[in-house]
């Protein structure tokens, strides 16, 4: 498929009767294809008449970030998935594209946003906060987040990530970072999810597998055709029943790589489980950064800058789907 960066593809089917309006994106990264790769397939199914779109409204992004998929890479100017919101004054193709998804996000009432990662290891779903009234992330739809996620095809579910993240900019600013760094704001964690949220919408996000795991596709695919299903926006497609067990997590904790020689004692994998007390990484002034309790690595990055999240800690849930 030929990707223009001079403008956002998407992909918009409406129903007869009425229903919910849902979106799908994909490669918001753009080494991450599997969401691609699935949306192909639904439009080519949906095409072939092989589903039919009889509710609402379906809109499919295929690629997010033309420019950084273009290159094959996660980024093109920057990470699209921080700090999204729309921008009077852009500065960069990242803030362009923001200024195209945000109104198209925003018009929607349920997203299913597809990523990938980069380290072996099985799929998993990341749902929002609990219904709450505070001020970092107010909502009101967890019910219908946790059916969604229960629906997608996978069994570990994961939450806490703008917790965790608004916790490690105390932190940041507490050891005196430069103030006004963009890591330094916890707006900086705003992504597809989070701008959906604030816009009165729910939404998941389904990591499909690793990058060039030749399933992740079929992932991708199988979740989006539940989805349908789930909303009833679509007929051919039968609803299939949710696993009988899930894995809850919730992210607790954010740890920041301080110095360029921080490093890991060893070629840690997301969900890979770490006892209390276990080492898990040595700072360069030869202090060890140990597991507090027992726990999660998750989102270990190697090649983390200083000041920036360097791996984040998790423990199982107390919100059971």
């Amino acid at each position: 498929m030929k990707v223009s960066t001079s403008h956002l593809r998407s992909v918009r089917y409406t129903g007869l009767a009425p229903g919910p309006r849902l979106i799908v994106t994909g490669a918001v990264h753009g080494n991450e294809t599997a969401g691609t790769r699935g949306i192909e397939r639904v439009l080519a199914e949906i095409e072939r008449g092989e589903i039919d779109i009889v509710r609402g409204t379906v809109s499919f992004v295929p690629v997010c970030n033309p420019l950084a998929y273009t290159r094959g890479q996660r980024m093109g100017d920057r990470n699209l998935n921080r700090r999204l919101q729309p921008t009077a004054t852009p500065q960069d193709f990242e803030d362009r594209i923001a200024n195209a998804l945000c109104p198209l996000l925003a018009s929607h009432d349920v997203l299913l946003d597809l990523h990938s990662f980069r380290s072996p290891g099985q799929p998993f779903v990341m749902r929002g906060p609990a219904d709450n009234h505070g001020a970092l992330e107010p909502f009101a739809h967890a019910r219908e987040e946790a059916e969604l996620a229960r629906h997608v095809g996978v069994q570990r579910v994961v939450d806490g990530w703008l917790a965790a993240y608004a916790q490690g900019v105390a932190r940041r600013r507490a050891r005196g970072l430069t103030p006004g760094a963009v890591h330094e704001d916890p707006g900086y964690g705003v992504g597809t999810t989070e701008y959906m949220r604030s816009q009165g919408g729910w939404c998941v996000t389904l990591e499909c597998g690793q990058h060039d795991d030749p399933a992740a596709p079929d992932v991708a695919h199988h979740a989006i055709r539940q989805t349908l299903a789930l909303l009833g926006l679509a007929e051919g497609i039968a609803l299939q029943p949710p696993p009988a067990r899930f894995e809850c997590l919730t992210l607790v904790e954010v740890i920041d790589r301080h110095h360029a020689e921080d490093r890991f004692t060893q070629p840690w994998k997301s969900f890979d489980p770490v006892a209390a007390g276990q080492p898990i990484a040595q700072r360069a002034d030869g202090s060890a950064v140990l597991a507090p309790c027992d726990g999660y690595i998750v989102f270990p990055d190697v090649s983390a800058q200083p000041g920036h999240e360097w791996f984040y800690w998790a423990q199982p849930s107390q919100r059971p789907l």
